[in-house]
C-alpha cells in the first residue's frame, strides 16, 4: 500500500484552512524538545522492561521447563535485537512521538499505520494493569501499609505516576531513571548472594512428560518451546518504546537509535542473569509457580529482604515508564486524527493530559479484574502483532524508498528485519497455544478499533501532523519519479 492511499481523506479540523489555524492546533499539542539524551533514553528503555526480570517469565518454565524456556529466550533475545536494530534505522530517518505508529503509516499508508499504533497502544495500555496487580501482590506480601487489599495500591499507582507525568516529561525521565537504576542494583544484589548457590541439577529438576521429544532438558517436549516463547518476551517486552520519546529528545536521529540499542545490551545480560541463576538455585519446578522467584530463590536472609523490596522498584518502574508510553502512543494517534483529537491536547507543561488519564482509567478498571497473568498475555499479543508490522514496515521502507536518508543503518538490512519478522509471526501464533482466550479479547478490541477507523476517523485525518505530513512528503516524491521524463 502507498502512503498516498486514496482509501483515506486529509483533511484540517473545521477552520483550519488558514496557516494561523493549523499552528494554533499543533501549538495545542505539543511536546517538549530537547529534554533527554541518549543515556535517558537507554534508561528509558530498560525501565520499560526491568519488572519482567523480577516476575512474570518464570511460569515459561512450567511451559517448556528450563530447556525449553532456553531456547525460546535466545530466539526471542535474537529476535528483540534485530528488531531494534531495525527500529533504530526507522527512529533515525522519521524521529516522531508515533514511534512504530509513524514508521508503518510512511510504509504501508494510513490503514497499516493506524493497524500498527493501535496494537501498540493496546499492549501499553493493557501492560500496566497487569503490573499493578503485580505490585499490589507485592505491598501485600510484604505487609506494608497494613493493606490487605490490592485494589488500594491499584488506584494509588495509577494516580501517583500519572501525576508525575502530568507535572513535565523531563521531571518523570529522571525519576524513571533513578527508580530503574535502583532496580538494577537489586538485580546485582541478588546476582552476588545466588551465584554460590549455583547447581545444575536444580535447572532440570522438572520430570519428563510424555510429550513428543520430552527428555530432561526438554521436560514438555518439542512444542514446550513454542509455548514458552510468550514468557521469553517477558524479558523484553516494551523496549521498542524508545522512539517514542522521539520528539522529547536532544538530537533524536542521533540519540534515539544510541538509546535503544544501548537498553537492549543491558536487558540481554539482565534476562541471561536471572534465566540460569533462579532456577539454578531455587530449582525449575519450585520456581515455575512462583509469584516472586528472586527472592523465594534466595530463601532467607538478608539479601533475600534487599531484593524483596527492591523488586517493587523493578515493577514501579516498569509501570511508570509504560504510562509514558501509551500516553506518547495515544498522543501521536489523536494528533493526527486516528483517535478524537481532544486527547492529544497538553498542558502548560507540554504533557499530553488526557491520553495520560484515558487510558490510565481503563488500565485500573482492567487491573481490578485481578487477572495479571491474562493481561500480561493480553500485552503480549498486542505487541507481537506491532512487531510483525513494524518488521514488514522496514523492509518496505528499504525496497520501495532506498534513497531515504538514514542517519542510521541496520546491520543486514532486511535480512535482519525479516528474522524479526519470521519469529514474531511465530510469537503471535504462540499467545494463541498459552491463553486463546487472552488472545481473542485483545484481537476483538483490536477490531473495534479498526472499525472506528474503517467507518470514521480515515475521513477526519489532519493533514498538519507530521505523520500525515511524513506520508505526504513520500507521495509527492513517489508523483515526481513518475512524471519526470
Amino acid at each position: 500500500m502507498k502512503p498516498s492511499d486514496t482509501s483515506a481523506t486529509t483533511a484540517l479540523p473545521a477552520g483550519a484552512g488558514e496557516n494561523t489555524a493549523q499552528s494554533d492546533y499543533l501549538a495545542r499539542r505539543s511536546l517538549r524538545t530537547g529534554t533527554a539524551g541518549w543515556i535517558l533514553l537507554a534508561g528509558l528503555g530498560v525501565s520499560y522492561v526491568i519488572s519482567g526480570d523480577y516476575s512474570g517469565w518464570n511460569f515459561g518454565l512450567a511451559e517448556g521447563g528450563f530447556g525449553g524456556l532456553l531456547i525460546a529466550g535466545v530466539v526471542i533475545a535474537a529476535m528483540y535485537l534485530c528488531m531494534v536494530l531495525g527500529m533504530a534505522e526507522m527512529s533515525s530517518a522519521l524521529p516522531a512521538a508515533g514511534g512504530g505508529y509513524t514508521f508503518a503509516r510512511r510504509a504501508l499508508g494510513p490503514w497499516g499505520g493506524f493497524a500498527t499504533g493501535t496494537a501498540i497502544l493496546l499492549e501499553y495500555s493493557i501492560a500496566p494493569a497487569a503490573i499493578a496487580t503485580f505490585i499490589g501482590a507485592y505491598v501485600e506480601s510484604l505487609g506494608l501499609f497494613g493493606i490487605t487489599d490490592g485494589w488500594w495500591i491499584y488506584l494509588a499507582v495509577y494516580a501517583l505516576f500519572i501525576g508525575i507525568h502530568l507535572a513535565g516529561v523531563g521531571e518523570a525521565l529522571k525519576v524513571m531513571f533513578v527508580i530503574t537504576a535502583i532496580a538494577l542494583v537489586g538485580l546485582v544484589v541478588f546476582a552476588v548472594a545466588a551465584i554460590g548457590g549455583f547447581s545444575w541439577a536444580n535447572l532440570f529438576d522438572i520430570a519428563p512428560t510424555d510429550a513428543a521429544g520430552a527428555t530432561d532438558f526438554l521436560p514438555f517436549g518439542y512444542l514446550g518451546i513454542w509455548s514458552a516463547v510468550p514468557f521469553a518476551i517477558w524479558f523484553f517486552l516494551a523496549v521498542e518504546g524508545v522512539p517514542l520519546a522521539a520528539e522529547e529528545a536532544a538530537d533524536p536521529t542521533r540519540n534515539v537509535p544510541r538509546g535503544i540499542i544501548a537498553a537492549m545490551a543491558v536487558l540481554l545480560v539482565s534476562g541471561a542473569v536471572v534465566l540460569f541463576l533462579v532456577p539454578g538455585i531455587g530449582g525449575a519446578a519450585a520456581m515455575s509457580e512462583s509469584g516472586n522467584p528472586l527472592v523465594e530463590a534466595l530463601g532467607s536472609g538478608a539479601a533475600a529482604t534487599v531484593v524483596n523490596y527492591i523488586g517493587l522498584a523493578g515493577l514501579i518502574a516498569s509501570f511508570f515508564s509504560i504510562i509514558y508510553a501509551y500516553s506518547r502512543q495515544l498522543f501521536a494517534l489523536s494528533r493526527a486524527g486516528y483517535l478524537p483529537t481532544s486527547l492529544s491536547i497538553t498542558n502548560r507543561r507540554k504533557a499530553p493530559t488526557l491520553a495520560l488519564i484515558v487510558p490510565g482509567v481503563i488500565g485500573f478498571a482492567l487491573s481490578l479484574t485481578g487477572q495479571g497473568a491474562m493481561l500480561l498475555n493480553m500485552a503480549v499479543f498486542g505487541a507481537a502483532v506491532s512487531y510483525v508490522l513494524m518488521m514488514v514496515s522496514h523492509i518496505v521502507l528499504r525496497v520501495r524508498e532506498p534513497e531515504m536518508p538514514r542517519p542510521y543503518r541496520t546491520p543486514g538490512g532486511v535480512i535482519t528485519t525479516g528474522f524479526a519478522l519470521v519469529v514474531a509471526v511465530l510469537a503471535v501464533v504462540a499467545t494463541f497455544l498459552v491463553d486463546s482466550t487472552a488472545a481473542l479479547w485483545c484481537l476483538g478490541a483490536f477490531a473495534a478499533f479498526m472499525a472506528w477507523f474503517g467507518f470514521y476517523s480515515r475521513h477526519h485525518l489532519v493533514a498538519a501532523s507530521p505523520d500525515e505530513e511524513f506520508a505526504a512528503l513520500a507521495a509527492a516524491e513517489d508523483d515526481l519519479k513518475h512524471t519526470e521524463p
